[in-house]
C-alpha cells in the first residue's frame, strides 16, 4: 500500500517536523525515537514506517526507554480525559474492585522494584491477563523486564501508528 493510498500517511510524510514531531510524541514519549522516525520520512508504505518505528526501538537506551514509559499511566489508572489510555486498558473498565485494588498493588510492588510503571500492550488483555502478566514479571531481573518492555512498547507503538495512518484527517 502506498503513501498515496493511505491518507493519515501522506499526512504525516507533509506536515511540518514540528507537527510530525508532536504527533509521535503521542505515539510515544520517547524523543530519540521521535527524531529517529522524523528523519526517514517520507515513508512509501505503512511497512516502511513500521520497519522504521521498529528499528528506533531496538535502538534505544535504558535512558530513552524511561522517557517512554513516563508516558504511560498505570495500569488501571488511565490518564483523564486521555481516550487513548482509556481505549488502551478497556480491559479494566469493568474489572471488579478486588481485581483493582490487586493490580495498584501489584503495580506499586512492581515499580518500587523495577523503577517504572508496569507497561504492557493492554489492548485486547482483560483485566485478569493483565494481572496474571505483572504477576509473572515481578519475578524478572531488570535486564529481561527491560528488553520485555521493549517488546510491548514496540507492540503498542504500532498500535498507535495504525490509528494515525488510519485517520482520515487531522
Amino acid at each position: 500500500m502506498s503513501s498515496t493510498s493511505v491518507p493519515g500517511l501522506t499526512r504525516f510524510n507533509t506536515s511540518t517536523d514540528s507537527e510530525a514531531l508532536a504527533v509521535l510524541h503521542e505515539v510515544c514519549a520517547s524523543s530519540a525515537w521521535g527524531g529517529e522516525l522524523l528523519a526517514r520520512r517520507p515513508y512509501a508504505t505503512v511497512e516502511a514506517l513500521f520497519a522504521a518505528s521498529d528499528a528506533a526501538m531496538a535502538e534505544l537506551t535504558a535512558e530513552d526507554l524511561a522517557e517512554a514509559m513516563a508516558g504511560h499511566p498505570p495500569i488501571g489508572r488511565p490518564k483523564p480525559g486521555d481516550p487513548t489510555s482509556s481505549r488502551e486498558q478497556s480491559g479494566m473498565a469493568g474489572a471488579s474492585e478486588e481485581l483493582r485494588a490487586e493490580m495498584l498493588e501489584l503495580n506499586l510492588a512492581y515499580q518500587d522494584k523495577f523503577g517504572h510503571v508496569f507497561l504492557i500492550c493492554a489492548t485486547g488483555r482483560t483485566g485478569e491477563q493483565m494481572r496474571d502478566a505483572v504477576r509473572e514479571r515481578i519475578g524478572h531481573s531488570p535486564e529481561q523486564e527491560r528488553e520485555i518492555v521493549r517488546t510491548e512498547l514496540g507492540k503498542i507503538n504500532r498500535i498507535r501508528l495504525t490509528r494515525l495512518v488510519e485517520e482520515e484527517s487531522a
